[in-house]
């Protein structure tokens, strides 16, 4: 499709591609009407209301009537989740999607399409689209390049069905477990967040799918675990553990979007932060992508924050303070903001910035080349017109992408504890227990399409096959004798039937009893958005359960899917294993059998700990030694078991560590290394972590802070030295200033199995004067492994 932009009072300029961006943009933007600049900087959501209510809060009280008929002749600026709203054939939603934005370009004076946004954050909110484990799992990965191919599959199955823009990854850091949203996060520590998330977005960037860094910032840190709740931190933290991940992904992914996040830092919400969206973001950081609103985000600035009084008050704070498009819908960028620049209150100048940015965007994607098509690639317009030829045309879960969901699983399952009953190679008789042994639906995490939107439509088929953890169990010992019987539900209050669950359980040689979280958005289940938990228990009454057959004597494997960590009362002591996954998606199931039976070596890492008791929060491993357990609090706050633990079924031996320099100016380096060797009968993965520890410093400091891992693969017997190159930079803090410095000093790098497993510690100091570092630092201790070799001193 050519676009007809031919109205004599146009200047087509624009479409000169012999023109710098810079040109074709201004070109437009000078021949923009007020509506027409303004059509530009929101998004429309044209969704059918689903037969279960809004697909979000809000939705019908701040959305009103959408007439597209008398807005299309301005222009649209976004489209919102057009495949993420109802089932809909992935090929018939393209079909209609192309016919679309063929209406809304050919609608306005210059032929401007829409950029079409979707979520993407556990796999493309879509139905029929794979979904994976969700980013908490990546996370248990510690493997950012498998991070990246899954990215890189996501991106390519939203670009060929017409979407631009993503709005994913998550970069909030887990500071309380009980918050609801933990599983869509990376986990509690800030560069196991960056990395994992820098290398998310390069996949779906190397895509052509516009990234979404979210929620920018603080997010994660609301009171008591509450979401969309105030936020209480000191700028030291703020700096030090919540921006870290942001910069990274900023500076090192080529993102090309941020969502600012609902929450206030201090009493100013972050939608109305100059500070944050204009000189942290963009004059600090150098970012000159589109800040896109959460959404209903600046109407929150009048109903839920209290700091605008109208509508076109909260369009304008926004603007002001470097937001670009309100998302999903409009509703105070319409005309209350038009009236505001006609009644003299906001200059007309903060339209034309936010225009440029959108407009630049809009260019990059090829929205604006005269040659531009809707038409997913070896589309013709007939297609667009005969729905039954195109229906089934789009896989948007192909072979190869459940491949890569299900090598995700496997590496995200992680074995905490194990009295060597596991692997269980050849059993006769299991009893499975538990809710969450024959739910598909609860392997899934809350942004996932059958839970996100499909539990609104209960006759729609589930558009893609999920295997339940019973299914997989059956599969996998096929001679076995398998009996089930769930015993409790999720959260509910019956324990009628733990009784029975005892009996199969005594009947059994082995149990495997499968609980956790129910996903669900806003109250509707146990983890996801607005499903906080009041505390660590389990939900409902599992541990009842669990306790019940933990006392049949038959060996139990505590399996837990679920979007948080909980804690599990003393079963570490009584269960025979304790096996962890976190929503691990529609191959999950099977990657639990096969850790189960041995067929998989299981070697996730916990991304975030295993608490001790069923309080104390908010505690991450990231705390100074007054976080601690001491003689002056009876609430010891210590992880059962800590950020980074993870077992195996084979023997990896650590030796030789080395240094290659015991004093370092804070201008240098230093490399550091390991032999690592594996001793067992079989091939595994060993996760090294590097750790800080920053014995005396001018402010108070984390007792541990990870700095740098590596994920190695040995066969048996195979050795590997694995090497790190530690900048002096990597030790920057917030001094008492809070200008980040690096500070001479002596510091202790450790290697550990495990923030609390410390394998080797090797001293270094810090020479020359204290320095003043900014972005452009050293963020990350860079990694390699290499054949073993002697020892280097």
């Amino acid at each position: 499709m050519t676009i007809d932009a031919n109205p004599t009072d146009v200047d087509n300029a624009w479409l000169d591609q012999t023109l710098t961006a810079e040109e074709r943009v201004q070109s437009l933007v000078a021949q923009m009407s007020m509506h027409e600049k303004v059509a530009q900087l929101y998004g429309l959501w044209l969704a059918p209301p689903t037969e279960g209510g809004d697909v979000a809060p809000h939705m019908s009280d701040l959305s009103g009537n959408v007439d597209i008929e008398s807005l299309v002749p301005h222009g649209v600026g976004q489209l919102t989740r057009h495949f993420g709203s109802a089932p809909v054939d992935p090929a018939e939603g393209a079909a209609s999607l192309a016919r679309l934005q063929q209406r809304i370009a050919a609608g306005n004076r210059f032929g401007i399409p829409a950029v079409a946004h979707e979520e993407c954050l556990a796999g493309f909110t879509a139905w029929g689209a794979t979904a994976y484990p969700v980013p908490l799992s990546w996370g248990a990965t510690f493997n950012p390049e498998l991070v990246e191919e899954m990215s890189s599959r996501i991106g390519a199955g939203m670009k060929s069905v017409g979407v631009h823009q993503g709005l994913a990854p998550v970069l909030d850091v887990v500071r309380d477990v009980r918050w609801g949203r933990v599983e869509e996060t990376i986990g509690e520590d800030p560069l196991l967040v960056g990395t994992i998330a820098t290398a998310y977005v390069r996949g779906l960037e190397s895509s052509g799918i516009v990234a979404t860094l979210k929620h920018f910032i603080g997010y994660s840190a609301s009171r008591a675990g509450r979401n969309l709740a105030p936020v209480s931190m000191g700028p030291r933290e703020f700096n030090d553990i919540m921006v870290p991940p942001f910069e990274m992904a900023v500076r090192d992914s080529g993102v090309r979007s941020v969502m600012h996040s609902y929450t206030d830092l201090d009493g100013v919400p972050t939608a109305a932060d100059e500070t944050l969206l204009t000189g942290l973001l963009r004059e600090k950081w150098g970012f000159d992508g589109t800040v896109v609103a959460d959404y209903f985000g600046v109407s929150f600035l009048k109903t839920l924050h209290q700091v605008a009084g109208t509508w076109g008050d909260a369009a304008a704070q926004a603007l002001r303070a470097g937001l670009d498009v309100e998302l999903p819908t409009m509703k105070a960028f319409g005309d209350p903001l038009i009236a505001e620049i006609e009644d003299g209150r906001l200059d007309e100048a903060y339209v034309d910035r936010a225009l440029r940015r959108v407009l630049h965007q809009k260019l990059e994607l090829g929205l604006l080349d005269p040659d531009w098509s809707p038409l997913p690639g070896g589309w013709s317009e007939e297609d667009l017109d005969d729905v039954e030829s195109v229906r089934g045309r789009v896989d948007l879960d192909p072979a190869a992408d459940r491949g890569i969901a299900r090598r995700l699983a496997e590496q995200a399952v992680v074995l905490v504890s194990n009295d060597g009953t596991l692997p269980a190679v050849a059993t006769r008789r299991i009893a499975v227990v538990g809710p969450n042994a024959d739910d598909a639906l609860n392997l899934l995490g809350c942004y996932s399409f059958p839970g996100h939107v499909g539990t609104s439509y209960p006759g729609t088929p589930l558009g893609i096959g999920i295997p339940t953890v019973l299914q997989a169990i059956r599969a996998e010992y096929p001679d076995a004798d398998v009996e089930f019987t769930p015993g409790v539900s999720v959260d509910g209050t019956e324990t009628g039937g733990i009784p029975e669950a005892v009996a199969a359980a005594s009947r059994a040689d082995l149990v495997i009893a499968v609980l956790g979280d129910r996903p669900g958005l806003f109250g509707r289940g146990t983890s996801g958005e607005g499903c906080d938990a009041e505390s660590l228990e389990l939900p409902g009454r599992q541990w009842e359960l669990l306790d019940a057959v933990l006392e049949s004597g038959t060996p139990v494997v505590t399996t837990l899917v679920a979007g948080r960590t909980y804690w599990l009362h003393d079963a570490p002591e009584r269960a025979a294993a304790i096996v962890q996954s976190f929503f691990p998606g529609e191959e999950g199931a099977g990657a639990l059998a096969g850790i189960i039976s041995g067929r998989i070596n299981p070697s996730g890492r916990l991304p975030v700990g295993i608490p001790a008791q069923i309080g104390g929060q908010p505690g991450t491993y990231l705390s100074p030694p007054l976080a601690g357990a001491s003689q002056v609090s009876n609430i010891d706050p210590t992880a059962r078991f800590a950020f980074g633990h993870g077992l195996g079924y084979t023997e990896f031996e650590w030796s030789e560590a080395w240094i290659s320099r015991t004093e370092v100016d804070t201008h240098e380096a230093a490399r550091v290394g390991i032999k690592v060797t594996n001793h067992g009968a079989r091939h595994g993965a060993d996760v090294v972590q590097l750790y800080l520890h920053d014995p005396v410093a001018s402010v108070v400091r984390p007792v541990n802070r990870l700095i740098g891992y590596q994920r190695v693969e040995l066969e048996a017997g195979e050795s590997a030295q694995v090497e790190f190159e530690v900048h002096a930079e990597l030790t920057a803090f917030s001094g008492k200033s809070y200008e980040r410095i690096v500070e001479p000093g002596t510091i202790e790098l450790r290697l550990g199995r495990s923030s609390a497993d410390i394998v080797h510690s090797l001293e270094c100091t810090l020479t020359g004067e204290t320095r003043v570092v900014d972005h452009t630092r050293a963020l990350q201790a860079r990694s390699h492994v290499r054949a073993a070799a002697p020892a280097q001193s």
